[in-house]
């Protein structure tokens, strides 16, 4: 295990600067996840990191070491790619043995890494099949598997479910976290799903156009999101945002939500925040807020409404329960004060 830190990180390509001034302090043991739309610069991060790429600026520590110069090698990190990239013509022991062999270690050394990696990710009876004959998940756990007997400082993941199906995405998340319980090792994990972040990390660095947006728990982004783009990358479904306008200390909506602020120049433009869960949703009349339904997303228990107001605005609640409204149904809602966000012209938490 290593504690990681990097200091005003940047990287170019030629003119076009892929990240800037990054800043990050990752603890011994801490599982980071590394969140934001694609192009954001997460996977670029991760290839700094593991020295696949050089850094334009910045230093990059591992431990006690500043590691920009070294090789991947020399790094003490393990990185599981998107692809699984194991060797066809080789079987999972193999597969698992192989850098491990390049690197000199003695025989007993090598079969007491594999027997215990594979007990830790149940590949005991798949030792002698070759991938072709594994299915997609065993295949990535043997990918995890080949990182976990070099027995690195860091692990790197780079989006390693992306390729799997949903179900199998569920339980995959299941036994990494389990992993990472067991391991008790440092673990920086690329995803552009925020749910995946949500569920595994201990904290989220949320990036957006090579620069860190905010850095937190899951509940802590989620509760409190620092700006617009963290507050509409957070949850799913994302967190409706209404135009207001501050008048007399109170943020006012076009359909006539109100909430008190503090501060403020009178006149300016705010954007209210609220969660799809965050409001109380009715049958008409029963609630301030009028809406119609324009289309209902039936998920079980659950159901997303998404619905017109009477002003225009579109936005997106959440109904519990068998007797879901219909396409067409008039409804009433209103907003769980405790709940709300605001956000500033700039679109930065008030």
């Amino acid at each position: 295990m290593a504690k990681l830190s990097l200091h005003q990180l940047s990287k170019s390509y030629g003119s076009a600067e892929i990240l800037k001034d990054i800043s990050l302090d990752i603890k011994n043991g801490e599982f980071v996840v590394l969140v934001g739309p694609s192009g954001c610069g997460k996977s670029t991060l991760l290839r700094l990191i593991a020295g696949l790429d050089p850094v334009t600026s910045g230093s990059i520590s591992i431990g006690d070491r500043i590691v920009n110069d070294l090789e991947p090698a020399q790094r003490k990190i393990a990185m599981v790619f998107q692809t699984y990239a194991l060797y066809p013509h080789k079987n999972v022991r193999e597969n698992m043995t192989f850098g491990l062999k390049y690197a000199g270690l003695p025989a007993e050394e090598i079969s007491r890494r594999v027997d215990e990696a594979s007990r830790m990710l149940q590949l005991q009876d798949l030792l002698t099949r070759k991938p072709k004959d594994l299915s997609g998940g065993q295949r990535q756990r043997v990918a995890i598997g080949r990182a976990i007997v070099r027995e690195p400082d860091v692990f790197l993941f780079d989006e390693p479910l992306s390729n799997l199906d949903a179900s199998l995405r569920v339980s995959t998340r299941v036994e990494l976290s389990r992993l990472h319980t067991l391991l008790k090792s440092t673990m920086i994990y690329v995803t552009h799903d925020q749910i995946e972040a949500m569920t595994l990390a201990d904290r989220i660095v949320v990036m957006n156009k090579g620069r860190i947006e905010q850095t937190g728990t899951p509940l802590e982004l989620y509760y409190q999101p620092a700006n617009l783009f963290v507050a509409g990358f957070i949850g799913s479904p994302k967190m409706n945002q209404f135009s207001a306008i501050l008048r007399n200390a109170t943020a006012a909506t076009g359909f006539g939500l109100s909430v008190p602020v503090k501060g403020g120049d009178e006149g300016s433009a705010v954007t209210i925040g609220i969660r799809p869960e965050h409001f109380v949703v009715g049958r008409e009349g029963e609630h301030p807020h009028a809406a119609r339904v324009e289309l209902v997303e039936r998920l079980g228990e659950i159901s997303h409404l998404h619905m017109k107001l009477n002003s225009g605005e579109l936005m997106i609640a959440e109904w519990r329960g068998r007797d879901a409204p219909s396409i067409g149904d008039s409804l009433s809602l209103a907003a769980e004060t405790s709940n709300i966000h605001l956000f500033d012209a700039k679109g930065v938490r008030i």
